[in-house]
Parts: structure tokens; sequence; C-alpha cells
């Protein structure tokens, strides 16, 4: 089983719809779970799928028959979701009051190696207790940004954070999200970061199709598969599994 964390500090990087999209990839390729952690439900609503009643927190940090019972069925074939809830909002203070409070999800995603091959986390923003449990999980983090000085000092500020809690980087691939070429700044930022290590060739442009997401509530992957951004993502799934393969 392989475990994909798409995490970024900031929001508003693209990081949900690249997760929703590279989950429906890699369901073609084998079985998958995507897996909701953000409070807005944002991946869920792309799916049509609704946290199921008397599922939360409390449920999901149980873990074992607890998710089984939770997870859902999405419209296509070897993709599974289990969807977020509100209550996720308050996780932190949940993950404080368990044993071994770093290693928790890691913990209750183990037994999910039998049914699936491919795990997909959809990450909320920020540093919190959570977030460190999501590195301990994931084999890789996935980080999308925005080609701009900001996005570069909030990727200085992740591989400081873990250096601190002693993962190091070898885990972290950065690719650019919601890309303008025509924009000068988009440009030079990406040149500048080319060549560097974790750094992905891979981009994702900013397109309409990725924005009316959200109408077809689907991945654009699926409802477009010959569109521009389709063609970006497959590109992106690509060179992560080559990435894997040659680790």
């Amino acid at each position: 089983m392989s475990i994909l964390a798409v995490y970024n500090i900031k929001g508003g990087v693209g990081k949900t719809a690249t997760s929703v999209n590279l989950a429906y990839l890699a369901s073609i390729q084998r079985k998958t779970l995507l897996i909701d952690m953000d409070p807005q439900g944002s991946a869920s609503y792309y799916f049509r799928i609704r946290s199921p009643e008397k599922f939360g927190t409390k449920k999901l940090l149980k873990g074992g028959k607890h998710i089984e019972r939770n997870i859902r069925g999405t419209d296509f074939p070897n993709l599974d979701m289990l969807p977020a809830d509100f209550s996720y909002r308050n996780i932190d203070i949940a993950l404080d009051d368990c044993k071994k409070s770093q290693t928790r999800v890691k913990k209750i995603l183990e037994p999910l190696e039998e049914e699936y091959e491919q795990i997909i986390l959809d990450c909320p923003p920020n540093l919190t207790l959570l977030s460190e449990n999501i590195f301990y999980a994931a084999d890789q983090i996935l980080v999308p940004a925005i080609p701009t000085t900001l996005s570069i000092l909030s990727s200085e500020q992740l591989y400081a954070f873990l250096d601190e809690i002693g993962l190091g980087h070898d885990k972290v691939r950065i690719f650019f999200s919601m890309v303008e070429k025509r924009k000068r700044l988009h440009t030079e930022v990406i040149q500048s970061m080319q060549g560097k290590p974790g750094v992905l060739t891979s981009s994702i442009p900013y397109l309409t199709d990725v924005e009316r997401m959200g109408v077809y509530r689907m991945p654009v992957t699926a409802s477009h598969p010959n569109a521009t951004a389709s063609r970006a993502y497959q590109q992106l799934w690509d060179e992560i599994q080559d990435d894997v393969q040659a680790q």
C-alpha cells in the first residue's frame, strides 16, 4: 500500500483538485481510497458523498471497523472514499488525548492495506498535530504550490518543520499549480526552482475546466479526459509513479 498526502501550509493552491484527480487516475490502475481529512469537505462534495450519520473525529481515531463501516463507493470502479466530517475541525484536540499521538493516523491506516493499493489523503492547510500525523503516515507528501515568492516561503517553513520532528525532506515532492504562463513572476519562480531536489517538472495550468469541477461534481480527468487540464494531471501522476519506482 502506498500513501500519498496532498498537502500545503496554505489554502487555495489547488490541493483538493489535485487529490480528486489523482485519486481517479490511480483508480484506473489499482484499488484506491481517497480520504477527505479537511473539515470543509470539498473532496467529498466533488464526489457527491456526505459524511455518514454518527461518524466523526472520535470514530475516525478509533480506526478499524469504525472506518471500514463508513467508507463509501464513488461512481467510479476501484475508487472508494472516506468522506470528511465537520467535527474534524477539532481533531487536534482529540489527537492530543491519544497515546502516541504523533503516529495515530499511521496506525489507523495500516489495516487498510489489505483492501487498498493506493490511499490518497486530501489534507487541511496549516501546521498542526494532524499535519504531523500525516507526515509520519505518508510515503510521499505532494505539495501543490502557486509559483510566487510566498509559496517558496511556505515550502521552506514545511522543510523546517520536518527537520524539527526528525523526518527530513525525502518524502516531499513539490509541483507548481494554477500556473499562468503570461505572468512573468510565475515563469521566473518556476525557472528558479527547476532542478532543485524534490521539485517535479510537471505543472497544472490555471484553467476554467478545473474550476468547473464544482459544476460537474467529478474529476476533470473523468468528465473531460482529453482536456488540457486532464493531460496535465496525467503527466503529474505519471511523474509521481516514475519517482516511486526510481526510489
